[in-house]
């Protein structure tokens, strides 16, 4: 029996180009964990990654036919109006020929399981959760030809006739798992040192993908240990702790982080993480730093303290501020996770997030900045925000299966002020990325780049200044008349 783990092709979003939360960044070691599981339990599995640049959906339908795999996996992944084309791919295959049975896994699946196998009769079954021991299972099933009905954590065309959750119950121990298959070492290494996430923010996926069990599980130190060092023997040196929260809750999670840390130190290896303010003190970001810690992403999320009620957050303002003093006292300097604009938001919020950004030093570099006053609060299916505002009727479902939403904004004014900064924000940030233009990323700090960050820093100001001063709405001919000024206003700045 030959079975084929499938990364499949992205293509880029218009709109979304600058998001990440489509998916949890862990989303890119799920098809390697998927093939080692299947390798572990004995199947014959090919882990083909096509979520490259170069890669086409064309391209990579020769390459399944080739392989002709009894079970093709795919770890499937939602990015934004493009997904369509996946879903066209698959039905292509069936279409063409292709016999084996076509399993979909992963966190965009996991949430809206109902809809794709209701919507798509070329897929015929999808691992709802976490996923290793439900495909190994699933494999077993047909190599055996049982009846799969019973297999935990699988989603067949028969669930739609009940209300039961097919979700597995997660593993209590993921030291269990194999490490993943990887297709190369190059750049930086993702490493996933623990799985879920302890806090229940509003807006985010992972809690409803493991909520049938624990919420936060970390792998022992000496088994996170013991596959790094098999890496850096092969030459890797620069890893991302990819987890959700990489120290976990409480004293014991940095009990379990101190151990990691005297365990990597030898290793002379330098490696970035994701976690909340709440979770850092003194003697573990010096421990931390003296282990080779380089980089972080830090989920603040937001300047007010009523928007952070709002989103489910246990941080406030004032411990977020803390935590950046601390990372910068010892040599880091954070990036950080943050929603400018939320659809309950107020002016006054708004106003409360440029003074947090403002005096934390948070707006003087360009990259920086626009990606801080531009991101706004995405919606996501499974999560309980989505739930929450389809319940208020403010959800409007978009995308395949309805997986995402927009949301009708509380506040016309913070929506009017949403609109005209993300354009200005994203318009900078697609200069950023063409080699040729003066900002382009790469290129040394210069003038340039000081005056547009100085333009939209002073803009989102005046945006929120003017908002309160005039009661403003989505209106399409004064909207469309405001970008043009910013856009003219880039151009000068920037020589175009």
């Amino acid at each position: 029996m030959k079975i084929l783990v499938l990364e499949h092709p992205r293509i880029v979003s218009e709109k979304r180009f600058n998001d990440i939360a489509n998916t949890p960044l862990w989303s890119c070691l799920m098809g390697g964990y998927a093939a080692a599981s299947l390798e572990s339990e004995g199947f014959d599995t090919v882990f083909l990654d096509e979520a490259l640049t170069s890669a086409s959906f064309d391209e990579t339908k020769k390459k399944i036919f080739a392989l002709d795999p009894d079970l093709l996996c795919i770890n499937t992944v939602y990015f934004w109006e493009h997904t369509q084309v996946l879903f066209e791919f698959i039905v292509r295959l069936k279409s063409l020929g292709f016999s084996g049975h076509i399993n979909l896994f992963g966190f965009f699946p996991s949430l809206v399981y109902r809809q794709i196998l209701k919507g798509c009769d070329s897929v015929d079954s999808i691992a709802v959760g976490e996923f290793e021991h439900t495909i190994a299972d699933l494999a077993t099933g047909l190599k055996k030809g049982l009846s799969l009905e019973n297999i935990e954590g699988l989603a067949l065309k028969s669930c739609l006739s009940d209300d039961k959750c097919r979700a597995r119950k997660p593993e209590k121990n993921p030291d269990i798992f194999a490490f993943p298959k990887r297709n190369s070492l190059d750049g930086c290494v993702t490493i996933l040192a623990s799985r879920g996430c302890y806090n229940h923010c509003s807006f985010c996926p992972v809690p409803s993908f493991y909520n049938q069990g624990s919420l936060w599980r970390g792998r022992s130190p000496q088994n996170v240990a013991k596959e790094i060092e098999a890496l850096v023997e092969k030459g890797a040196k620069d890893f991302y702790f990819c987890d959700p929260n990489f120290i976990g809750p409480g004293a014991k999670g940095k009990k379990r982080i101190l151990v990691l840390m005297d365990l990597l130190k030898p290793m002379d290896i330098r490696f970035g993480m994701e976690t909340r303010p709440q979770d850092l003190d003194d003697d573990l970001v010096e421990k931390l730093v003296d282990a080779g810690f380089k980089t972080l992403l830090m989920g603040i999320e937001s300047g007010s303290g009523n928007v952070l009620n709002l989103i489910n957050k246990s941080a406030g303002p004032a411990l977020s501020a803390q935590a950046i003093a601390l990372c910068r006292k010892h040599g880091i300097e954070p990036e950080i996770g943050f929603l400018m604009f939320v659809p309950d938001s107020s002016l006054l919020d708004l106003a409360e997030n440029m003074k947090f950004l403002i005096k934390n030093n948070l707006l003087d570099r360009l990259d920086r900045t626009a990606n801080l006053l531009s991101h706004t609060q995405i919606v996501l299916a499974g999560t309980s925000g989505y739930d929450w505002f389809e319940k208020e009727n403010r959800l409007e479902k978009k995308g395949i299966f309805g997986f995402e939403a927009d949301i009708v904004f509380s506040d016309p004014g913070v929506k009017w002020v949403a609109t005209l900064q993300t354009f200005a924000c994203h318009t900078i940030l697609r200069y950023m990325g063409q080699r040729h233009s003066p900002i382009f990323w790469e290129n040394e700090i210069n003038s340039i780049h000081q005056k547009a960050n100085a333009f939209i820093v002073d803009l989102c100001s005046r945006l929120i200044s003017r908002a309160g001063k005039n009661q403003k709405t989505d209106n399409g001919s004064e909207i469309k008349e405001e970008k043009e000024k910013i856009l003219a206003r880039i151009h000068s700045i920037i020589g175009y």
